[in-house]
């Protein structure tokens, strides 16, 4: 069994702790709908204000996630060692301070910069890094308490894109940034500067390393089948899941669907989501993980199927909707707790890190490829199948990981 650190032990007797995992999964919401969702409202006024393209400024969001993907193996070693405290209190102050740089930039090459560092931001801040201290902290009930820190974050889109649109109209899109600034610097700092007390090095010895000796964890998963399998199925998910999401709109637009008909299909995934979360929260603890993940990796491609087979059918597009927020909103949590269900706790954050590495770049250049596929064939239909096999390729990844679970690291 893995300890939680000597020292943070008393402050983790004040109610069991929930109120550093309640003040962390706001801090999440705030990280998420600040760094990653408000991105979408600031193209239109700064492609507006400055003369960019809109190719130009997505490019930048790009970079960013390509970013996080890259330093997310060596952000996540490093919280295996040092602990979480420092790493995401420099996330946030370093958010804050990029943000009053975007609020002021003038320069493209400037705003490609800046995205460079929220990528790093994201790295450190959004879900992996708390999923490794929540693990650490919390080893007897750490997946109740990852899904209930995600139940709050599932609301960051919810929360943010009204508040940060409702910003922008009221102060310009130059003061919107600022506002974005001061939610990180006054909340996520604070929170992770001052009540966050995980440190490495209060972790026991776990069956595995026991097994292997002085054997890195991380060695250890690059050898084992299951590190594999969900390499393959967090690549292809993500891969399915960025591909869709930027191509939504367009795809109803081809098919003659009303915007307001596509917007209102849109927010139904986002309460879809958290109604995933909820479910598992209320039934999850009597499936074990890996049989959770095998049903969840199986909705994706039949949500996919009602769009193939049911093209002109609104009510498929509701049903492919729900079906495909209720897994999303589970499989994030499935993402967060397969490492240490499916392998091991130690090295978490290395592991993790050298999951999303692939998982991030695939996300980044998926909807690049499905463009490419739909101007090929002038139409969103082998777009739709490719995105099936993707998903089909993610949930066998998932059940070959699942498969392999007890086998021995070799």
């Amino acid at each position: 069994m893995v300890a939680a650190a000597p020292h943070s032990e008393t402050f983790l007797k004040a109610g069991n702790g929930w109120p550093l995992v309640g003040a962390l999964s706001f801090a999440q919401l705030v990280s998420w709908g600040s760094i990653y969702y408000a991105f979408s409202l600031f193209v239109v006024p700064m492609e507006a204000d400055l003369g960019w393209s809109r190719t130009a400024l997505n490019g930048a969001l790009s970079l960013g996630l390509l970013t996080a993907g890259l330093v997310a193996y060596p952000v996540g070693k490093l919280i295996d060692s040092r602990g979480g405290r420092l790493l995401m209190s420099i996330g946030s102050l370093l958010a804050s301070l990029l943000f009053v740089a975007w609020a002021y930039v003038e320069h493209v090459a400037a705003f490609y910069v800046i995205w460079f560092g929220l990528g790093v931001c994201m790295a450190l801040t959004l879900y992996e890094p708390v999923f490794v201290v929540l693990t650490r902290l919390f080893p007897e009930n750490y997946r109740f308490r990852i899904t209930m820190l995600t139940l709050v974050g599932g609301f960051a889109s919810t929360a943010f894109i009204p508040l940060t649109a409702w910003w922008i109209e009221a102060l310009g899109w130059r003061d919107a940034l600022l506002a974005l600034a001061a939610c990180n610097l006054l909340y996520c700092l604070p929170v992770h500067a001052l009540m966050l007390r995980d440190k490495a090095g209060g972790a026991v010895a776990t069956e595995a390393s026991v097994v292997t000796g002085a054997d890195s964890p991380m060695r250890r998963a690059l050898r084992h089948p299951v590190f594999w399998g969900l390499v393959v199925c967090f690549t292809f998910y993500y891969a399915t899941f960025s591909a869709l999401t930027f191509h939504f709109i367009p795809m109803f637009d081809e098919r003659g669907f009303s915007l307001s008909l596509a917007v209102g299909v849109i927010a139904v995934i986002g309460p879809a989501q958290v109604a995933g979360r909820i479910i598992l929260l209320l039934f999850g603890r009597k499936l074990t993980a890996a049989t959770t993940g095998r049903i969840i990796v199986l909705m994706f491609p039949v949500s996919v199927a009602l769009l193939v087979l049911f093209s002109d059918s609104v009510v498929a597009l509701f049903a492919f909707a729900t079906i495909y927020g209720c897994a999303n909103g589970i499989m994030t949590i499935v993402r967060g707790t397969a490492v240490p269900d499916l392998l091991w706790r130690e090295g978490y954050g290395a592991i993790s890190g050298a999951l999303t590495l692939p998982a991030n770049i695939a996300k980044a250049l998926a909807p690049s490829i499905a463009a490419f596929v739909w101007a090929f064939f002038g139409n969103y239909g082998p777009v739709l199948w490719v995105v099936m096999a993707g998903a089909l390729v993610s949930a066998a990844g998932f059940w070959f990981a699942a498969s392999k679970s007890k086998t021995p690291a070799g």
